[in-house]
């Protein structure tokens, strides 16, 4: 593990995901100051940021919790909040498949937004697939520890931040920073365009499901956009 991390592209997706650990530092002080506020321990506060490592997850478990939801409706719940990961990993299997697979079920417990975002432009761009997966190791990594750092500095001083502040606001912009620069052909901007439609007209559906929906709709989208493209190229 230490020639991994000692690993000059590991050492380069560290570094490269710090502005996004930044970015998510707020959303991981309002799972603290939630996790302190259902009335969990520091340490269950830190094995649930440690274990679940998602912040609508644990936001979602730690309101369940305090309402003295049942186990299966909390992880029922979490799971729904959570298929989007099935888009991401249905996304990267082609680029991690030549990888072995411990680093296959490693790699997939650090499966993020951000470190998506990141890992599909480092794999795109034709790198090796195993210097491109410590690529991603290091960024996952970063998030990673970031992540629980600020769900308990949120959980012993995040009460101190005015709810005012609005401070969850930032998990959305460091996506979308993240993901901005790979809208640069037709079948990208479509499917972007025809999900964000798709988002805010079925914003009525439970659970969430508008997300997986929107989701599903702008990988059609983007796919027959494609074609689309592919044919009009061959005439």
């Amino acid at each position: 593990m230490a020639g991994v991390v000692a690993d000059r592209d590991f050492r380069e997706g560290f570094v490269e995901m710090v502005p996004a650990c930044v970015g998510i530092a707020p959303f991981g002080l309002v799972c603290g100051v939630g996790a302190a506020a259902a009335g969990a321990s520091w340490w269950s506060a830190l094995g649930m940021s440690a274990i679940i490592f998602s912040g609508a997850a644990q936001i979602l478990a730690v309101q369940l919790l305090a309402a003295g939801a049942p186990l299966a409706v909390i992880v029922l719940t979490c799971f729904v909040a959570g298929l989007r990961f099935l888009m991401y990993s249905a996304a990267m299997a082609p680029y991690l498949r030549p990888l072995p697979q411990r680093w296959q079920q490693g790699l997939a417990f650090l499966l993020t937004d951000q470190a998506f975002a990141a890992a599909v432009r480092r794999f795109g761009a034709g790198h090796p697939p195993r210097e491109a997966a410590r690529h991603y190791l290091g960024g996952g990594a970063a998030l990673w520890g970031s992540w629980q750092v600020t769900n308990l500095a949120g959980y012993f001083v995040g009460n101190l931040i005015p709810a005012s502040w609005s401070l969850d606001f930032a998990v959305p912009l460091c996506f979308i920073a993240l993901i901005a620069p790979q809208f640069r052909a037709m079948p990208s901007i479509v499917a972007a365009i025809a999900s964000g439609c798709a988002v805010l007209a079925l914003s009525g559906l439970p659970m969430k499901l508008n997300l997986i929906v929107a989701g599903t709709l702008g990988i059609v989208a983007g796919t027959l956009a494609d074609l689309t493209k592919e044919r009009w190229t061959r005439r």
